[in-house]
């Protein structure tokens, strides 16, 4: 019986075979995306149910990933001004694709700059890329009892799991090379690496990641996330602003027609909301918590969303005794001491100042305040924030990190913002830091409850409004002027 026989002995039972398809159309490519990943998706759906509802298994069940892929046969002259949509040489280009559902207008769009740049055609079939079946459920579904508990063998024997050696970072941080067939990477992230973080997303955030949006805000303080929903309700009840909906952590959705759904249960480890436009380029916000290692972790899984930009909008401790409460820090440059991005982005590596993010801060800063020219100088200071991973570094000897702020001439200090900044580097996306001096601790001005308490209410509300403002404008901006050059290595992804 099959109860009996050794895993690698269990006849594998696999969907019908779909054929490979040529495509000199985008939408059309999509669609066949889509059609293989119903298929296998639905295929392992299917049998797992009957394998829970007691039908015995027949053997082990296995579907795969689609994949798209592209072969160019000589050097093609491109818009140099680019910085994605093409591939770097001649060969063979290929990435396996999950939920094309969620990212079909990046898909479409992707794939019609390659047909564009390169005028042959794309192809689309069936990768050698097993579909684990935890990924293979439709989200929020709720598995209960297991498989050993009706067959006395793990889930592994029968169906595939998440495998390790398909969930990494090797395309973003350049060290993938060829794969067995020689073929080279045609987008950042391999589909078991997407379908990870869209499950932590969901974990970490209590919202789908189907509601996230192009342009993500992350701050370190609920204050932010209280004037932000504020903000949200009064947008969608405003039918010129362009902004439809607003949902909230457990899927709750407000839109100017009313409430569907209701408030998660309990306040997930990093409340999210989403203030949303119809093709996706509203704005998210997320409390992210303390600490580099919660940076880290949020932009790790956003990234794979392919944001058009993220922000960092939080407080700081300024460096400098010209510096007042509520001044607002604009970072140009980042120390990192951070340490959680060491073994993929080493410290060595210089996180640039994005031209485009940096004028959109600054020239919100101006329209807010009111302050222009020599005048914004009173407010904002422009120059290198250190990021830290020890909280109360105060109470060390200070001598040797002060010495060290010294040298950077960092002028503000935090635990998030050169990581929020380095991953956006690491990932290819746009990224900005604008923070607001809540304390001097060199300086005797430590951060009390009474003092805080004041400091939110008074500036919490216009840091935001600027945060916001500055957002909208990149919106405005076409997408190939916001991804800078800057954030592309040697040889690249043609995807975004």
């Amino acid at each position: 019986m099959i109860k009996n026989m050794a895993p690698e002995d269990l006849p594998v039972i696999t969907p019908d075979a779909l054929q490979t398809w040529t495509y000199t159309d985008a939408k059309t490519a999509v669609a066949a995306l889509q059609a293989i990943y119903t298929q296998s998706t639905e295929f392992l759906r299917k049998h797992f149910e009957a394998v829970m509802g007691g039908t015995p298994p027949q053997g082990r069940y296995r579907a795969f990933y689609p994949q798209v892929s592209i072969t160019t046969t000589t050097h093609t002259k491109v818009d140099t001004r680019l910085s994605f949509g093409h591939v770097a040489e001649p060969g063979r280009f290929v990435i396996n694709i999950t939920r094309p559902d969620l990212f079909e207008g990046y898909l479409q769009e992707q794939i019609a700059l390659l047909l564009e740049n390169h005028n042959v055609p794309v192809e689309i079939s069936i990768s050698d890329t097993p579909i684990p079946v935890h990924f293979a459920m439709r989200e929020g579904a709720y598995i209960e009892g297991s498989i050993e508990d009706n067959f006395e063998r793990p889930l592994r024997d029968l169906f595939d799991v998440p495998d390790l050696d398909c969930t990494d970072d090797k395309i973003v941080n350049g060290t993938a090379g060829r794969d067995s067939s020689g073929a080279l990477p045609l987008g950042p992230f391999t589909a078991q690496r997407v379908d990870y973080s869209l499950a932590r997303l969901a974990h970490y955030t209590a919202t789908s990641p189907a509601y996230f949006q192009n342009h993500v805000m992350f701050t370190n303080y609920q204050f932010y996330m209280d004037e932000f929903r504020d903000f949200a309700h009064k947008q969608i009840n405003d039918p010129d602003s362009g902004y439809i909906s607003i949902v909230e952590p457990g899927n709750k959705i407000t839109t100017a027609n009313g409430v569907i759904g209701i408030p998660a249960g309990r306040v997930p480890q990093m409340p999210t909301y989403h203030l949303t436009r119809k093709d996706g380029s509203g704005l998210t916000m997320i409390n992210i918590g303390v600490g580099p290692s919660n940076a880290k972790t949020i932009t790790d899984h956003v990234a794979v969303l392919r944001p058009h930009v993220w922000l960092m909008l939080g407080h700081c401790a300024g460096l400098r005794n010209s510096q007042n409460l509520g001044d607002y820090v604009l970072a140009h440059a980042y120390m990192r001491e951070d340490k959680v991005l060491d073994d993929d982005l080493p410290t060595w590596v210089p996180i640039p100042a994005l031209a485009e993010v940096q004028v959109a801060l600054e020239t919100a800063v101006a329209e807010v305040t009111n302050f222009s020219g020599y005048e914004l100088k009173k407010i904002m200071r422009t120059g290198t924030v250190a990021t830290i991973d020890n909280r109360n570094w105060e109470l060390r000897d200070q001598s040797g990190p002060v010495h060290r702020l010294s040298q950077s001439r960092a002028i503000a200090l935090d635990m998030e913002s050169a990581t929020i900044a380095a991953n956006g580097f690491r990932f290819r996306v746009p990224y900005g830091t604008l923070l607001c001096v809540s304390d001097k601790p060199l300086h005797g001005e430590l951060k009390l409850p009474g003092m805080a308490t004041e400091f939110y209410k008074t500036q919490v509300a216009q840091h935001l409004q600027i945060g916001i403002k500055a957002m909208e404008s990149l919106r405005d901006m076409p997408l190939e002027r916001l991804h800078s050059r800057k954030l592309r290595s040697f040889e690249e992804t043609a995807f975004l």
